[in-house]
């Protein structure tokens, strides 16, 4: 099936590189414009997309505040930030308004479609300049020195994993368990830590200091 995708740039040369990109990829589908928050909450209503890719510097209502209401009102769709700027805050607080990810608009083609098929399938690692940049952020604070956490030992070990990037495939074959152990693994974490993807994950561990 492919997955259909909503974008939202008030520029249209960023709009029309970001078809271009994705046009190289037949398993996406565009259904959709938008050039303000305001229309991209309406254009959702609308179309129901499975992914939107929403600049986060929009005119009026910005990308985190419309993040916000669209999670609010369709928490199944998915959304992408997307952004020429690469200050570690913007990736946070879009994780904290409910985001899958956040892409910069200076990554290579590849990269966004690497993982924008990642996200859609819901095993979205982590690109290396997000993974660096989540790590240097992370290394400035003190890790969690209580020790209590409700992770299983073999939980810990797949989230480690996880933390560096690994796909449910790669873990399954690392640990010479099947994809479908490594998922449940992952519900079973994702449930017990009130975490809703693998970014965030991501950052719990670091949290932790376990990366």
């Amino acid at each position: 099936m492919r997955t259909r995708v909503l974008v939202v740039d008030d520029h249209p040369h960023a709009r029309e590189a970001i078809s271009d990109i994705l046009s190289e990829d037949e398993s996406f589908e565009i259904i959709g414009f938008a050039e303000s928050g305001e229309e991209a909450v309406l254009q959702t209503e609308m179309w129901m997309p499975d992914l939107i890719l929403l600049d986060i510097h929009l005119p009026g209502q910005d990308g985190l505040a419309t993040t916000r209401e669209i999670k609010l009102k369709f928490p199944y769709v998915k959304i992408v930030l997307v952004t020429v700027s690469d200050n570690v805050a913007y990736l946070f607080e879009a994780l904290k308004q409910g985001a899958q990810g956040y892409l910069l608009k200076n990554l290579e083609p590849g990269i966004w479609l690497e993982y924008l098929r990642a996200v859609a399938s819901e095993e979205a690692p982590m690109t290396s300049e997000l993974a660096l940049r989540i790590l240097q952020e992370f290394s400035l604070q003190k890790p969690n020195q209580t020790g209590h956490h409700p992770l299983t030992n073999r939980e810990r070990e797949i989230l480690d994993l996880v933390a560096r990037g690994m796909t449910n495939r790669e873990i399954a074959k690392d640990l010479d368990i099947s994809d479908q152990t490594v998922k449940n693994h992952l519900k079973n974490i994702m449930h017990k830590l009130h975490l809703e993807n693998r970014v965030q994950l991501t950052r719990y561990a670091m949290e932790q200091g376990w990366i």
